[in-house]
């Protein structure tokens, strides 16, 4: 489970995932895969990893605001996955379990007061020729205050929004991970919007 645990990262895949890729496993679709993790076959939960790690890295980012931490937890999400696979029965799909498990460990591991530090957006995305260093400073804060009201949000609330916001899952999707019915996502991303407004005033 060593190898498997790094390749939850979002960075550079390990060499154990890397010769998997390369093998026949890569080729596998996702019931067959899942098969073969089943049956203990070698290098097959890393091609799980592989697929699914920058999703997962990037679930848990967005409820902790900080990299190092969003690497522990999808480590952790990969670790519990990787215990339950020989009980997956595929009434979901594989990326929608895995996505289940990642929103339980980040709401069991991730508090109110846990505020993010850090903008995936503004460290990886922004194109400085176009904003003045004043411009970015505002982003920037502003982006942490909007990470910080979403921290204070009702659980289902707060994991509703990620997923429909930063991820553009539809409510179905969002139902199936989280258990519920469309009519209480779309309650909830409701709510939370609403929630969200009044945590961030009049802020414009």
């Amino acid at each position: 489970m060593t190898a498997s645990r790094r390749d939850a990262r979002a960075g550079p895949p390990s060499p154990a995932a890397a010769a998997a890729a390369d093998g026949s496993l890569a080729g596998l679709d996702e019931a067959a895969l899942v098969a073969a993790c089943q049956a203990g076959r070698t290098g097959a939960f890393d091609v799980v990893v592989e697929r699914h790690r920058r999703a997962i890295y990037l679930l848990c980012y967005r409820f902790v605001g900080n990299h190092e931490a969003a690497s522990d937890l999808s480590q952790d999400v990969f670790l519990r996955a990787s215990r339950g696979l020989c009980n997956f029965r595929g009434q979901s799909s594989l990326g929608t379990w895995l996505h289940r498990i990642g929103v339980n460990v980040c709401l069991t591991r991730v508090s109110a007061k846990t505020l993010p530090s850090e903008s995936i957006d503004e460290q990886q995305h922004v194109d400085t020729r176009s904003e003045s260093p004043s411009e970015l400073v505002l982003k920037a804060e502003r982006a942490v205050r909007v990470r910080a009201a979403i921290a204070q949000l009702p659980r289902k609330q707060r994991a509703t929004l990620i997923l429909r916001t930063y991820h553009e899952m539809s409510h179905q999707e969002i139902a199936d991970i989280l258990g519920s019915s469309v009519g209480a996502v779309k309650a909830n991303f409701f709510h939370a919007l609403g929630n969200l407004k009044k945590l961030l005033g009049d802020e414009k």
